[in-house]
């Protein structure tokens, strides 16, 4: 399985149990490939199609995979460069509390 396709599993994994997001947010990795997650309708979207965004996250798939699985605190990610953060910030730190939860 590739890395885009193990963060997608996580990712819908995820969002399962997590609060309606209310934005669309696209995770770039480093190494290549995205994920979408629409969370602006009434079930969560995940795709690996581009498209525009509100917040744009950009990190490694190994980074990115710690941070979906609660193994990277978000903050600290940010803080130390690990994770570059486009966009509405907002949205950023909404993810960073839901993940935190």
């Amino acid at each position: 399985m590739s890395e885009i396709e193990d963060l997608t599993r996580i990712l819908n994994e995820k969002v399962k149990l997590l609060p309606p997001l209310g934005y669309k947010l696209k995770i770039e990795l480093d190494e290549g490939g995205l994920v979408i997650w629409d969370g602006t309708g009434s079930a969560p979207v995940i795709t690996n199609e581009d498209g525009s965004a509100d917040t744009t996250l950009r990190m490694t798939s190994t980074n990115a995979k710690a941070l979906m699985e609660g193994r990277l605190d978000p903050t600290l990610a940010y803080m130390t460069g690990k994770l570059k953060v486009e966009g509405k910030l907002g949205v950023a730190m909404k993810l960073a509390a839901m993940l935190g939860d």
